[in-house]
C-alpha cells in the first residue's frame, strides 16, 4: 500500500508591498511546521528568497496537486494567482497587503490565523462564475482568453471613440459611440465595472453584466442578462482601433471590424473562504461605508 502524498500549497508574494516578505516568511514557517510543503515559482522574487520553499521552475504547473493557492498581495496579485490555480481546480485564498482587496479573505495582521485554518482545513471553498472570451476577425478566431472579473473593449488612443454594436443572445441591442463597454462578472461586479456606474452583483447570483464606458447614446445603461446568455461586442468598420483587456493583465488588439464574443466559461475560480460574513458586511468593511445610526441585529446576531 502506497502511502498518501505529503500536503502542499503554493505561495505567491507580491513584492511591491513593504509587509510582504514578513508575512510570507510566518506562512512558511508555520506551515513547515506542519510538515506542509511551501511551493514558490521561480520568478517569485520575494517567495524564491525564503528558506526551507519548493521553488518551481514552470509557473504554469506549480499549482498541480497544492490543496491552496495562498497570495500575499492586492487584487492584482490574486488574480494572477487565479491564473495558476483555475486550470488545476485548486482554491485560492488572498491575503491583503493592498488598499481595497476585494477578492482577499484576510488582513496582513491574520497570518497566524491564516496558518491554523490550513493546518486544520477549517475554510470553506466557493465557486465564483468566470468567462470565456473569444475574439473574432473576418470571419476566424484571432484570440481566446478567460477572466474572473471582466472583459473589457476599450479605445486604442483618446482622440475618438470607438464606434460599437453591442448584441446579446444573437440579437444586437444598440449602437454606441463610447470610450469602450465591460463585460462583467457577479465577482468584478465591484471592480472595474463599479467604477463604470454598473451595479454591484451579490457573488451567490448568477448572471453577466453589460457596462458602457461614457457612451454618447440615447440608451447606455448597464444590463445584467442570464448566466445562459452571450454577450456580443462588435467594432464598426469604420471605428478607430480598440484593446480588449481581460481582468487588466492579458491585452488583445482589436482591429476594426473585429467582433469580441463573452459567455459564461465550464471552468469557474475557486475562492477558499475562511469567515461566513453576509456579503454586506464585505461591502462595508472593504468600502468603508457608514452604517452609523443602524439600530438591527447586532454583528454576532446577524444572518451567516
Amino acid at each position: 500500500m502506497s502511502e498518501p502524498a505529503g500536503r502542499s500549497v503554493l505561495l505567491l508574494v507580491n513584492r511591491s508591498r513593504a509587509a510582504a516578505e514578513g508575512v510570507a516568511e510566518q506562512l512558511v514557517a508555520g506551515l513547515a511546521a506542519a510538515n506542509i510543503e511551501v511551493r514558490v515559482t521561480a520568478d517569485d522574487e520575494v517567495g524564491s528568497r525564503l528558506a526551507g520553499v519548493s521553488v518551481i521552475a514552470d509557473a504554469g504547473e506549480a499549482a498541480r496537486d497544492c490543496e491552496l493557492v495562498v497570495v500575499l498581495g492586492g487584487d492584482g496579485t490574486i488574480l494572477r494567482g487565479a491564473e495558476l490555480a483555475r486550470p488545476h481546480g485548486t482554491p485560492l485564498l488572498g491575503v491583503n497587503l493592498g488598499r481595497v482587496g476585494f477578492l482577499a479573505e484576510a488582513e496582513k495582521g491574520d497570518g497566524s490565523s491564516v496558518v491554523t485554518a490550513i493546518i486544520s482545513r477549517s475554510y470553506e471553498v466557493e465557486e465564483r462564475l468566470a468567462i470565456d472570451i473569444v475574439v473574432q476577425f473576418r470571419g476566424e478566431v484571432i484570440a481566446r482568453s478567460w477572466a474572473l472579473n471582466e472583459a473589457s473593449v476599450e479605445k486604442a488612443s483618446r482622440e475618438r471613440m470607438l464606434g460599437l454594436v453591442v448584441e446579446i443572445d444573437g440579437r444586437p441591442l444598440s449602437r454606441w459611440g463610447a470610450d469602450g463597454v465591460i463585460c462583467a462578472t457577479p465577482t468584478g461586479s465591484t471592480a472595474y465595472a463599479f467604477s463604470a456606474g454598473g451595479p454591484i452583483v451579490w457573488p451567490e447570483v448568477e448572471a453577466l453584466l453589460l457596462v458602457p464606458l461614457s457612451a454618447h447614446a440615447l440608451f447606455a445603461r448597464p444590463v445584467v442578462v442570464a448566466p445562459t446568455s452571450v454577450l456580443a461586442v462588435e467594432l464598426v468598420s469604420e471605428s478607430p482601433a480598440g484593446v480588449l483587456f481581460c481582468d487588466g493583465r492579458r491585452l488583445i488588439e482589436l482591429p476594426p471590424g473585429a467582433r469580441v464574443e463573452v459567455r459564461r466559461s465550464g471552468e469557474p475560480v475557486r475562492l477558499a473562504r475562511l469567515h461566513t460574513r453576509p456579503f454586506t458586511d464585505r461591502l462595508v468593511r472593504k468600502f468603508q461605508l457608514p452604517v452609523t445610526g443602524w439600530h438591527g441585529a447586532p454583528e454576532s446576531e446577524s444572518p451567516q
